[in-house]
């Protein structure tokens, strides 16, 4: 059996756009993957060719192989958009795998250590709190979540006092303990808006009389020696990783004790292949996995399988959002995603006449304006 052909399709994910990836063999099996939305995502298509035609002919039950190769083809670090684009070829090779020896992927990797995925809702926002106990209790509703994920911005960061924004997420914070179940968790996403660590200080320490389940990248991942100081002030469990993209990244924040919570993406980080190591340099400093996943059904099946096989393993971000592409998708039920033990591969359909339509959208990401007029981290 050799790879034989790669097509991409451009699709969308909710109001996202995505670019998936069919790669076929010489004998007609093919496996799936979307790519991670980095932007630009038109640029995956042309990086996608480029990187298969140095692979075409390769054995496709060998990933590992593959994806070390596509890694050492690049003379500099191949850099976000690179290492996505590994990670797309990478998982349609193991879903291949699955599919040729007619066992879930998670198999592949040693086997289940568990019976199910908890998972929690990223709701990306910070509702009045009607509209997150009607959000939230759909979810637990129809999903059976307890764990959801919110922004911990109730005021705008660029224009108002931060001693405000502190003093607005803890009485914010408190009213949902006060309302909402208290079995239920919450974490607070700070999307690296901030600059200085003390700001992050400050803002888990507004929310530590309440236990959050994490505190999610407050500030860029680039100098990580202030990772190191925010969490030895923090009183919250901290969490990062998502704008990391080497198991060597993860391992620089590993060692100074940067982190309670590693979130690497699976579909940033090289794929399955190098997923797999950056959870075993985690599981050696005492530190849990809890991908990075506000993707598609792809992606999601990608982590159910990782998450399936690793010991260190926490928790999974998930998004509920539809698509036209994939009619069987991992749902949760309970709060958990059940393992597919007798489907093949990722245990997933993927309907190619859906994809015959380009549902591409355009997105962009918006940079902040000060009131000076410059620029801020989003």
């Amino acid at each position: 059996m050799k790879i034989d052909t790669l097509h991409t399709y451009r699709q969308r994910v909710g109001d996202r756009p995505r670019v998936l990836v069919k790669i076929t063999t010489d004998t007609g099996l093919a496996g799936w993957s979307e790519v991670y939305n980095h932007g630009p995502d038109l640029a995956y298509p042309p990086l996608l060719d480029h990187l298969f035609a140095q692979i075409r002919g390769m054995d496709p039950l060998r990933p590992a192989a593959v994806n070390q190769f596509l890694l050492q083809s690049s003379r500099f670090p191949p850099g976000a958009l690179g290492t996505a684009a590994v990670a797309a070829i990478d998982h349609a090779l193991w879903d291949i795998n699955g599919k040729a020896l007619g066992v879930p992927v998670y198999q592949l990797l040693g086997g289940a250590v568990r019976d199910r995925v908890r998972v929690y809702a990223g709701l990306y926002s910070a509702p009045d709190l009607p509209r997150l106990r009607e959000t939230t209790g759909a979810l637990h509703e129809r999903f059976g979540f307890t764990a959801f994920k919110l922004s911990p911005y109730r005021r705008d960061l660029h224009s108002t006092r931060y001693g405000l924004v502190v003093r607005a997420l803890g009485d914010y914070f408190g009213r949902i303990r006060e309302e909402l179940p208290e079995e239920w968790e919450f974490a607070f996403d700070a999307h690296a808006c901030l600059w200085e660590p003390r700001q992050a200080v400050e803002l888990g320490a507004a929310l530590a009389p309440h236990q959050p389940l994490f505190l999610e990248e407050p500030i860029r991942p680039e100098h990580i020696p202030s990772w190191a100081r925010i969490r030895s002030e923090l009183q919250v469990p901290l969490a990062t990783g998502e704008s990391l993209y080497t198991p060597h990244e993860f391992l620089a924040l590993l060692t100074a004790g940067g982190t309670d919570i590693v979130q690497p993406d699976i579909c940033v980080v090289g794929g399955l292949t190098q997923m797999v190591k950056i959870a075993t340099l985690a599981e050696a400093h005492y530190v849990t996995v809890a991908p990075h996943n506000p993707m598609g059904p792809l992606a999601t099946a990608a982590n159910v399988h990782f998450a399936a096989a690793t010991t260190n393993f926490g928790i999974l971000e998930f998004k509920p959002d539809d698509t036209s592409w994939c009619p069987d998708p991992y749902l949760p039920v309970d709060g958990h995603l059940e393992l597919r033990p007798e489907r093949p591969g990722w245990g997933i359909e993927i309907d190619e006449e859906a994809l015959a339509t380009d549902d591409w959208v355009s997105w962009t990401r918006r940079v902040p304006v000060r009131a000076d007029g410059s620029t801020a981290w989003m």
